[in-house]
């Protein structure tokens, strides 16, 4: 660690490759479009150094910015915030479509638009999630290699470590991003080999077992997920349907798959707190029927939540379930990230809103009807909240009724 920066450069530039050689495997001669904070700027460059040296053709960045997005909230006309760049999410669209690979960098202030009006938060985001849907499908659709990686920023950093200085909470952050993303090690590649391929060994046995539906117990949670209609698991590694196999999330330490939208019944507790927009949701408690979420109570935030999930009709649906050890590095970490990216892969979580068309056998040859009379969900939104613990036992239930442990207390059974 240099005596400028709390941040380790050996280690930011091992995580530029990883972002490159594993996370999008990007192929020669292939576009790259990626998002940033303007804080991120230095792995940002790092990244677009190792995309040439691996052949890419261009690449592309657009950076966002704290202050000027809070201009906006305190400045703006009211119209504005039912409006959205729609011109630039088409741009992205045609650049995917052209086989351009995604690259974003997670690192914005969480907490960025705490004490903002959240009609107008609502609003803006329900214009933007609509703005984006023609880009989100060929993200989720898996068209394309896509990645996230995260960049500690100083306002991420104080909120994970309010009470350290802020270079201090620069450089604790930074160096939990790379132990987390694995580019604490010696060989970062070598070892997401490795754990993609324990993460395979899971995704089979699952497959092969084709349960029909799973059934979590625990403190404030007695929940049926009924899973779709010829779903797959997936995790880690995975085919786009560009032929390129990318690893989507870094880190990551979940597997997934597409519950079915109309069978999900019963109630169940958040773990831990979803941090969204910039509130912090807490202590969620949901009840579902026939696969609708028709009540959540928090203690903080619910009103919040029960906004977004009214976005639009498949909003109080699910996408995603994901299993993931209580004993993941992150959960054992203990560390709240206030960032879903890393909060989801600490613990068993859900999804309400859209599903991936990837976790369908056939999925990347299935026309978006099929997709829904299997059970998919459609959404213009896509939002992870953690339900597993220590204390949370999973059954898998087959079609001839016979249950299988999955997990118990929190861990693989």
């Amino acid at each position: 660690m240099s005596a400028t920066t709390p941040i380790d450069p050996v280690k930011l530039d091992k995580l530029a490759q990883v972002a490159i050689k594993v996370g999008l495997q990007l192929a020669e001669g292939q576009d790259l479009v990626m998002t940033a904070p303007m804080t991120a700027a230095p792995l940002v460059r790092r990244i677009t150094e190792h995309a040439y040296k691996a052949g890419a053709g261009l690449v592309t960045t657009f950076y966002s910015d704290e202050e000027a997005t809070l201009a906006r909230y305190k400045h703006a006309n009211n119209a504005s915030f039912d409006k959205a760049a729609g011109w630039l999410y088409k741009g992205m669209a045609e650049a995917f479509s052209n086989n351009a690979a995604r690259l974003a960098i997670a690192g914005d202030n969480p907490m960025m638009l705490a004490g903002q009006d959240t009609d107008k938060v609502s609003r803006a985001n329900r214009a933007n999630s609509a703005a984006y849907r023609p880009a989100l499908q060929k993200i989720t659709g898996f068209d394309i290699n896509w990645n996230i990686v995260s960049y500690p920023s100083p306002a991420w950093a104080k909120l994970v470590f309010p009470n350290d200085p802020e270079d201090i909470a620069v450089g604790k952050l930074a160096d939990a991003i790379f132990a987390a993303s694995r580019v604490d090690q010696d060989d970062p590649i070598a070892a997401w080999k490795a754990h993609n391929a324990n993460l395979k060994q899971r995704w089979t046995w699952l497959n092969e077992m084709n349960f029909a539906s799973l059934h979590y117990t625990g403190p404030g949670t007695d929940l049926t997920i009924g899973l779709a209609d010829g779903h797959q698991w997936k995790g880690g590694a995975s085919e786009a349907k560009n032929g390129i196999t990318c690893n989507p999330n870094i880190p990551t330490e979940e597997v997934f798959t597409t519950p079915h939208k109309l069978r999900v019944d019963g109630h169940v507790a958040a773990t831990k707190p979803l941090s969204h927009n910039g509130s912090l949701i807490e202590e969620m408690q949901a009840r579902f029927e026939g696969g609708r979420l028709v009540e959540l109570k928090a203690r903080k935030g619910q009103d919040v939540f029960n906004k977004v999930l009214d976005t639009d009709e498949g909003g109080r649906r699910l996408g995603e379930v994901a299993l993931v050890p209580h004993s993941s590095p992150i959960s054992a970490s203990g560390l709240l990230f206030f960032n879903t990216l890393y909060d989801e892969n600490a613990a068993c979580h859900i999804a309400m809103g859209q599903c991936y068309a990837d976790c369908f056998v056939g999925g990347k040859t299935l026309a978006p009807e099929q997709i829904a009379a299997q059970g998919g969900n459609t959404s213009n939104i896509h939002i992870d909240w953690m339900i597993g613990s220590d204390k949370i036992d999973i059954d898998g239930i087959k079609d001839d009724g016979s249950i299988v442990p999955v997990f118990r207390k929190g861990e693989w059974a």
